[in-house]
């Protein structure tokens, strides 16, 4: 490997292919390598609401590549050290949580990119990243692999959408309904008619700007609905409730 490797969910993303991912909160790499194998599209690590600080995410990160699934990762705060870190252990895909305004969203696009077009520090040519600097094109070639979501979870960033969506360098917007719905006054209500107009309005307008969009439900129901709304960047929900659910099942069968 000279180069980035390729992101490939990034490139079938791009094609307007629809991938399905799952959320990881366990902190455990044979969860992930549970998941990975078993067909998605990708698999996102939680270090926001999950027990992951870097030490737990390796481990995960490697175990998803072994399984040919996608590794992306939620940052715990949008803080342009948190990405570098992030980036440089071999993540392509980082979703940003807490974007409010389109200045965080610059922020964010800029941590992911190299001097030229963002302010990302040289230091993956010691990295997991660039195979140790063993890819010596991967500095020239990283920006063009990596993919930034940002999170619209609250109604200042449903009034700032535009200046979000203007940010180049922000590949697509990620709805939160729980946080969204609770900043709009609707606690534990993501069904509420104010809240599901906002989620509609974000989704339909993050498409018409040629962005991806992304939302996570744990509603099989609404899988279809989403997709044939535009979103690509689908949550099928997580390991823990799948988890609890199944165990839940089988104790109610025995």
């Amino acid at each position: 490997m000279s180069a980035a490797p390729e992101n490939t969910l990034k490139r079938a993303l791009l094609a307007g292919r629809l991938q399905r991912g799952l959320w990881l909160n366990t902190g455990s790499a044979f969860v992930a390598e549970l998941v990975g194998s078993a067909g998605f599209d990708w698999a996102l690590i939680d270090a926001e609401h999950g027990p992951n600080t870097l030490t737990e995410i390796l481990p995960q990160v490697q175990a998803l590549k072994a399984a040919g699934c996608p590794a992306v990762l939620r940052l715990p705060v949008p803080e342009v050290w948190m990405v570098k870190q992030a980036l440089d252990l071999g993540v392509q895909t980082i979703l940003a949580p807490l974007v409010h305004d389109g200045e965080t969203a610059a922020r964010m696009a800029a941590a992911m990119r190299y001097p030229g077009a963002g302010v990302r520090g040289m230091g993956a040519a010691l990295a997991r990243a660039s195979d140790f600097g063993r890819a010596a094109d991967y500095a020239r070639t990283a920006n063009d692999q990596v993919c930034l979501f940002v999170q619209a979870e609250s109604r200042a960033a449903w009034d700032n959408l535009d200046d979000i969506l203007a940010v180049e360098g922000v590949d697509g917007v990620f709805v939160g309904p729980a946080d969204l719905s609770a900043d709009m006054g609707y606690p534990h209500d993501p069904d509420a008619g104010e809240v599901v107009t906002a989620i509609d309005d974000i989704i339909a307008r993050t498409v018409a700007a040629g962005k991806i969009a992304g939302i996570i439900t744990f509603d099989p129901d609404r899988f279809q609905t989403y997709a044939d709304k535009g979103v690509t960047f689908l949550g099928l929900g997580g390991d823990v409730p799948v988890l609890v659910r199944g165990l839940k099942d089988l104790l109610a069968r025995a």
